[in-house]
């Protein structure tokens, strides 16, 4: 069977999605979006029905926005965050996104042809809070392959 890394990511929105603290962001999550779509490794990810997933709101906290996404590889998805375009807006989330005390990331490897909901991908998140890195809910820093093998 082959398996392909899922990714969450949340981020607390500053201010409201049609405000000023949130414009620039806003005004670039389409090309954001389009750059993840047209990176080398990307499989899928969750959208609504306007394009993104910032009508998709799993938490209590409705500022938390989500991204959740699957690539081939971790390689794949760590090029993409760090090393494209999109690093450059990464470098700015401090002006977007408030600081979360624990992570705000979980990666976890699904069935090639797999496309994780919002719930499990929640679920991941609470486990890897309440577990640190496992095989079941890992980061980039704490990574396991798809048969369980620290790397």
């Amino acid at each position: 069977m082959s398996y392909y890394l899922a990714e969450l990511n949340i981020a607390r929105a500053r201010g409201p999605l049609d405000g000023p603290i949130m414009a620039d962001f806003m005004a670039a999550l389409d090309e954001i979006n389009a750059l993840a779509e047209a990176s080398l490794g990307f499989v899928w990810r969750l959208k609504d029905d306007e394009g993104n997933a910032t009508g998709i709101r799993p938490f209590a906290d409705d500022r938390i926005l989500v991204n959740l996404s699957v690539w081939q590889d971790i390689d794949s998805l760590h090029h993409y965050t760090y090393r494209s375009d999109h690093a450059k807006y990464f470098k700015r989330k401090k002006e977007w996104f408030d600081a979360f005390e624990k992570p705000h990331m979980v990666l976890w490897w699904v069935p090639a042809g797999h496309e994780p909901t919002a719930q499990e991908a929640k679920e991941r998140l609470t486990y890897l809070h309440e577990h640190g890195p496992t095989a079941y809910a890992f980061t980039f820093i704490k990574r396991f392959s798809p048969n369980g093998e620290a790397l």
